[in-house]
């Protein structure tokens, strides 16, 4: 990493309040605005959260997106619509406090620069890149060479000289597999993410690094690739589970590609938990919502949408003043959920 990188960590958000009080973000935002309609008991809980989280509302960011209009564009391209959803409700909740404008672009396959060029057309004053566009070598180098203010969250290139949130995803597979390895569990499947992020190697680099720690060889047959899609996950996780040797747990990269591999576990009539733990990655609502409910890596998708769009109304900000951020990393907590989909190994 240069040296002209921070690493920041611990950084609370209005999600991590809203948690530990108890109430919704919105409730959150309206204690903070001074809105009538918070309870007393309620905004006593709120104000218990921040001091004990010591949140700090972005208050500048806030100033400055009033005093001028200030346009964000978020290009994305994701095949998980549980993943984007979560994104957009951090981004929007925050961009509503601070009153920017949000300009949504899909952008396809190998068009990153023709949406740079749209939206640098509609007048937009910085960009967000959730995953997969993060990682995009094409998406990087157009707004580098257009000089545009941007956030890159969620990348697997941590040596990326820019602004960047995001958890230590390799860090975050490792717990996660030494979880199911407490257990009991010895034999291991994974199901690896989308090939165009790199977030889906170092996934998969943890994976095989708590295999090694505990002295257990990695069996390919049990590991498949998929795309990060629901169907993805179905196709890698008929091709492990109908073998004669199966494992007797499946971690998958993200939430999404689990769900499919619990509906395979449905179809061939798998007992899970008893005959099979699944695990999945991000923590997001159909994490909550399938059923088993899936044990999973909370990644703070929200928060981290939240933060990008702080540190680009920030660096907006400071460039108008002839003035720019040196290349930082926010690296966000993540944290094992553990749900009805694990359990301790059978034998």
């Amino acid at each position: 990493m240069k040296r002209a990188q921070r690493l920041s960590q611990n950084v609370a958000t209005m999600q991590d309040v809203a948690r530990v009080a108890g109430v919704s973000p919105m409730t959150v935002s309206r204690s903070l605005s001074g809105n009538a309609a918070v309870s007393p008991e309620t905004r006593e809980r709120i104000h218990a959260a921040i001091k004990k989280l010591r949140y700090s509302p972005n208050i500048a960011a806030r100033n400055l997106a009033r005093a001028t209009c200030i346009r964000i564009g978020l290009l994305y391209n994701n095949p998980s619509a549980a993943y984007l959803n979560e994104f957009l409700l951090g981004v929007l909740e925050l961009s509503r406090q601070a009153g920017c404008e949000i300009v949504l672009e899909k952008c396809g396959m190998n068009r990153e620069r023709e949406a740079i060029r749209k939206l640098l057309k509609d007048g937009i004053n910085g960009i967000i890149l959730p995953p997969p566009l993060s990682d995009s070598i094409a998406a990087l180098k157009s707004l580098r060479d257009a000089d545009l203010p941007f956030v890159a969250v969620a990348t697997g290139r941590c040596e990326v000289e820019c602004l960047t949130v995001r958890i230590d995803d390799l860090e975050a597979a490792a717990a996660m597999t030494r979880y199911l390895l407490s257990l009991g569990h010895r034999k291991i499947g994974f199901i690896i993410g989308a090939s165009n992020q790199k977030a889906s190697r170092q996934r998969y680099l943890g994976f095989r690094a708590a295999l090694k720690e505990a002295g257990i060889d990695e069996r390919q047959e049990w590991v498949k690739k998929g795309s990060f899609s629901y169907r993805s996950g179905v196709v890698a996780a008929e091709q492990i589970l109908s073998l004669a040797d199966r494992p007797s747990a499946l971690f998958a990269s993200n939430d999404d590609m689990a769900a499919g591999a619990l509906a395979v576990a449905h179809k061939l009539h798998l007992d899970v938990p008893v005959q099979l733990t699944v695990a999945g990655f991000d923590d997001t609502p159909l994490a909550s919502t399938i059923w088993p409910t899936l044990t999973t890596v909370r990644q703070p998708v929200a928060a981290m949408a939240g933060k990008a769009l702080e540190l680009l109304l920030e660096e907006i900000r400071l460039r108008r003043q002839g003035k720019t951020q040196a290349p930082m990393q926010k690296v966000l907590n993540y944290s094992l959920v553990k749900r009805e989909s694990s359990a301790v190994y059978q034998g």
